[in-house]
């Protein structure tokens, strides 16, 4: 048990890790490499990097081909523009049944003090913000009552995540995020459905059209630095 427990431990730390270099665009699209490379990158042995592996492959972020070893997927900007369309009808969704209900979901109170609060208490640090942008969409969503809708939006959430932190390198997004939050949120408090609609769709557009400049730049960028 002791030595599952630690070959899980493993595959969960490689995971997470080889997650990260995706995103941070260390690893770019199409970069191929094996297990065996990779195990000796982490000192690990191959198991939990093969576990690892798969993992990330069910999730749409690598392919593997017999003989060929293992390479990052390449970023498919038409699937991201739909995931992104996606996202805006179950949000929307979600909205609507908010205006439609008297009742207040804890998980709007739980936006609200995140999100409204003066200047000086908002928060900085990228991935912080990020985390929170991810959490106030996905709490819109739960605050519908829809768990089926909110399991679904969580699957989009995922999968359109190595782009849309992005969205948070430049401080002005981070300041138009909590403006644009704060008025949606107060659109919802006010039952004001067709003017939080509005927002909503505005403020997720907008988003769309950053990631996908922000992410070609990156791209280029470290692909640069990789051949230099």
């Amino acid at each position: 048990m002791n030595s599952l427990y630690a070959t899980n431990a493993l595959a969960e730390d490689v995971y997470r890790r080889l997650k990260q270099e995706i995103f941070d665009f260390y690893l770019l699209p199409q970069d191929r490499f094996t297990e065996t490379q990779l195990a000796a990158r982490y000192q690990v042995s191959r198991t939990p990097v093969r576990d690892a592996l798969y993992r990330l492959q069910r999730e749409g972020y690598l392919d593997v081909e017999f003989r060929r070893g293992w390479s990052v997927k390449p970023l498919d900007f038409v699937q991201i523009d739909q995931l992104y369309d996606l996202r805006i009808v179950l949000e929307s969704a979600a909205v609507e049944r908010i205006c439609q209900s008297a009742e207040v979901h804890p998980a709007l109170d739980g936006l609200r003090q995140q999100w409204l609060v003066p200047r000086e208490h908002w928060h900085s640090d990228m991935q912080r913000v990020a985390d929170m942008d991810e959490y106030f969409h996905t709490g819109l969503v739960e605050a519908s009552g829809n768990l089926e809708m909110a399991r679904v939006h969580q699957g989009v959430t995922e999968r359109i995540r190595i782009v849309r932190r992005l969205d948070f390198l430049k401080s002005a997004r981070i300041e138009h995020t909590y403006l644009e939050h704060a008025a949606i949120l107060k659109a919802l408090q006010a039952r004001k459905r067709d003017e939080a609609l509005l927002l909503l769709r505005s403020h997720v557009e907008i988003s769309k059209l950053e990631v996908r400049k922000l992410t070609l730049s990156m791209l280029s960028e470290a692909r640069k630095q990789h051949q230099a």
